[in-house]
């Protein structure tokens, strides 16, 4: 049977490399998160301001072609970072710090919203959750020169809407895993009861928890 697994989380929590373990645990296919390639982004980070809207319109965009085409794939995929996040996550942040206006915002979100409610979920999202202590150790372990001066204050503003955003999903089952406990990188046996949770929870069991 055909699975679509999706995972979410904060900078640095290790959802790119989640992804990538899972493709040999489970020989699903891997869809990694590209951001390379928007040509706003540059500008972007000049005037964040007057370009905030445009980059987040073309992350959406790409965003919501690369989930359609996972859904027709007829093999199982695992997706590094969901369409969802970037609307609830990054543009809402953005708005609530002054750098989206709110007449950009109202016509950003209505377009996530009406795509969103025809758009097939994935059959599981998997929320990898962690505090900003752990995303700091981790964002200095793998080294991206550009990540290393990002603020605690700005991941923890992201914790809280992932929190939001998580609370009230209801679209498809979620996981949550407890990243602070568990390191999937560096304890093979975490990444093996992270899968196996994961199989469980596709199985319809809805009472998945992981021991403390």
């Amino acid at each position: 049977m055909k699975r679509f697994v999706a995972i979410a989380g904060n900078i640095g929590v290790g959802k790119s490399t989640l992804t990538g373990l899972l493709r040999k645990q489970l020989n699903w296919e891997p869809f990694f998160e590209a951001v390379n390639d928007n040509p706003y982004l540059a500008d972007f980070y000049e005037d964040m301001q007057r370009w905030s809207f445009h980059s987040q319109i073309y992350f959406l965009s790409r965003r919501l072609r690369h989930h359609w085409q996972l859904v027709q794939r007829t093999n199982s995929v695992v997706q590094d970072r969901t369409v969802y996040e970037d609307a609830e996550i990054f543009a809402r942040n953005l708005y609530r710090q002054g750098l989206m206006d709110e007449r950009d915002y109202r016509s950003y979100w209505e377009l996530y919203e009406v795509v969103t409610t025809v758009l097939p979920p994935p059959d599981l999202i998997v929320y990898l959750r962690a505090s900003v202590a752990t995303l700091q150790k981790r964002i200095q372990r793998r080294g991206r020169p550009y990540e290393q001066n990002i603020a605690a204050s700005y991941l923890k503003q992201l914790n809280e809407l992932y929190e939001e955003w998580i609370d009230g999903f209801s679209l498809c089952p979620v996981l949550t895993v407890p990243s602070d406990d568990l390191d999937f990188v560096l304890n093979p046996i975490h990444l093996d009861l992270i899968t196996e949770k994961i199989l469980e929870k596709l199985q319809g069991r809805e009472e998945v928890v992981f021991d403390s």
